[in-house]
């Protein structure tokens, strides 16, 4: 019998390996600012995990409007990215750990994959990931399964043989539709309640038991 390969973990960013919703929130207000169909916080974070333009399409039908309400949001995230973000307490340890048992890591987010780069390398963990997998890197996006079917691709790994790790349901249920094992990541800016729609498999309240959880 074949030996069995080490599975892979894919990971959300936003909300689960880094903590940027200062950052994010911040850049709403910019965003919205002066207009009066404004979303409260809840509101917004609830969008997170889903493209930009999705998440200002609830607020406005008109595309043009959309794509400056994105520009005004690029005006405050990108100046005030790298001092707002930093990685969640055990993340770093804990991919290490992952990457030295020979698990393929990658990054599935709604995030540019630019973008996203920056961030996993300002916190110090871009030399574990083996693939990032970005909004601008497939034509469907959370919740639809296609962007954490690409990075199984990418990672020459069957959906049996992957781990989904998020923090928001969009996370649960793109996972759930690829066939993932899903692990809900309740250190960030969610509860239990918030991700249960989406069907996790797993809890989990500290990423540090993460090592621990595969194992099991």
């Amino acid at each position: 019998m074949p030996a069995t390969r080490p599975p892979a973990v894919l990971f959300d960013l936003d909300g689960t390996l880094i903590d940027s919703i200062e950052l994010i929130l911040n850049s709403a207000r910019h965003a919205f600012d002066g207009r009066e169909n404004v979303p409260s916080e809840a509101e917004w974070l609830a969008g997170v995990g889903t493209p930009l333009a999705t998440m200002f399409r609830k607020y406005t039908s008109n595309e043009a409007e959309v794509e400056a309400l994105i520009a005004r949001y690029r005006e405050y995230q990108l100046p005030n990215h790298d001092r707002l973000v930093r990685p969640y307490p055990g993340v770093v340890e804990t991919v290490r750990e992952l990457h030295g048992a020979g698990h393929p890591l990658g990054i599935v987010t709604s995030k540019t994959e630019v973008l996203a780069k920056r961030g996993i390398d300002l916190v110090g963990i871009a030399r574990f990931f083996d693939v990032v997998v970005g909004v601008d890197s497939t034509t469907k996006h959370k919740p639809d399964p296609a962007p954490v079917l690409a990075a199984l691709r990418s990672l020459d790994r069957r959906p049996d043989e992957a781990f989904f790790v998020g923090d928001s349901v969009h996370d649960m249920l793109a996972g759930k539709a690829a066939g993932v094992v899903t692990i809900a990541a309740l250190w960030g800016p969610f509860g239990r309640a918030d991700v249960a729609p989406g069907g996790p498999t797993h809890y989990l309240e500290e990423i540090s038991g993460l090592g621990a959880l595969l194992k099991g």
